[in-house]
């Protein structure tokens, strides 16, 4: 019996590198007329997640610091960092994908550079309740804590 293989659960960059990524959210964000236009766009790029296994969705993987249940792995390939992320809630889902965005595919130096600032110049922390912008920050450290592991070897 065959068995069929399952999609890669890694986030494929969309971008050439991080800052256009960055540019294009920024591009996207700017066509919409307020944050409910925004944030249903950001829950649609959650729906859009490449499916998270389930065997994955455990302590090892969780993200602390977030209030809804957050999960990520990383693996390196040809020195690119991939990220694979899910979330219980549709808008953190949607706030994984465009982290992932911006920083799944990159070379950990690449993601390293890339400060999560970003977020905060896009209007996004402000918002957000206070713990979902902590969540976020907490994703965003959870991204370059794995990059800087890469990055060490």
């Amino acid at each position: 019996m065959r068995r069929m293989s399952q999609p890669d659960p890694f986030v494929l960059p969309e971008d050439d590198n991080a800052a256009e990524a960055i540019a294009a959210i920024a591009d996207d964000f700017s066509v919409l007329d307020d944050w409910e236009e925004r944030f249903r766009h950001i829950i649609d790029l959650g729906r859009k997640l490449p499916p998270y296994p389930d065997e994955w969705a455990d302590d090892a993987h969780r993200v602390p610091g977030c209030q809804s249940k957050v999960w990520m792995r990383p693996t390196l390939r040809d020195g690119r960092l991939y990220f694979a992320g899910a979330s219980d809630a549709a808008i953190v889902a949607g706030l994984v994908a465009l982290l992932l965005r911006v920083y799944s595919g990159r070379a950990p130096s690449e993601i390293a550079a890339t400060d999560p600032g970003f977020l905060k110049d896009l209007g996004l922390i402000e918002a957000l309740s206070t713990n979902r912008g902590n969540g976020i920050a907490a994703m965003a450290r959870k991204i370059r804590e794995a990059a800087a592991q890469a990055a060490a070897g």
